[in-house]
């Protein structure tokens, strides 16, 4: 054992006072406050529930620590994690605590603002809707006479209250400028509402037929 402990005495009185001086250089970093916005991020929740309400992406924290441990790189990947495992309908407060942060070693958790977070949970709902074609710039003296729409139906998705409240959807604004008779578009579904989302199809095909309109109507 005596010949380990005194084999290169110098590397290791080198490594030794190195150790030493990094300890001194870090004891002596000034503690310094920061304030930064980070994501918020969810965890664990039901199948069956979904977040009604509106959902902030993003909140303030304050956290303390030596000035070395404070830099951009050190804290990029910083999240604040909720875990909403006893989550139920209806509305759930949650308090930001220090556990919800994924601090980096020698970086003290101080304050969230907003401290707490309140969300409203209802339950899924997965339903099927109607889709109305939605035009623009419609050539003067013509009008649409008819128009196919494939599908005409799609599957939304979301909280209950808000997809009972959605009888149909539209289309973007398909621009008809240019069109004298007959023409096919691929548009997409404009459902209104953040907080639903369109299950099928991504992509609607409308064909649209324009006719002129009658000596009657113009006069």
């Amino acid at each position: 054992m005596m010949p380990l402990l005194t084999r290169n005495p110098g590397w290791k009185l080198a490594s030794l006072l190195i150790a030493f001086a990094l300890w001194i250089a870090i004891a002596r970093e000034p503690e310094l406050a920061t304030s930064l916005s980070v994501p918020i991020q969810f965890k664990n929740i039901s199948d069956d529930l979904d977040i009604g309400s509106n959902v902030p992406d993003r909140i303030h924290i304050e956290v303390r620590g030596p000035s070395g441990r404070l830099s951009r790189d050190n804290l990029s990947d910083l999240a604040v994690v909720l875990d909403l495992s006893d989550a139920h309908v209806g509305e759930r407060t949650y308090t930001v605590h220090p556990y919800n942060t994924n601090l980096p070693s020698g970086v003290a958790f101080y304050r969230a603002v907003p401290s707490q977070i309140t969300l409203r949970f209802d339950r899924v709902m997965t339903v099927e809707v109607p889709v109305v074609p939605v035009y623009s710039k419609t050539p003067e003296g013509y009008r649409v006479r008819a128009y196919q729409l494939q599908p005409a139906r799609v599957r939304i998705r979301g909280p209950e209250e808000r997809v009972k409240g959605i009888a149909r959807v539209g289309t973007d604004p398909v621009d008809l400028s240019g069109v004298v008779s007959q023409k096919e578009f691929r548009t997409a579904v404009n459902l209104g509402d953040p907080q639903v989302r369109l299950e099928t199809p991504k992509a609607i095909t409308l064909k649209v037929t324009l006719e002129k309109n009658s000596q009657k109507e113009l006069n």
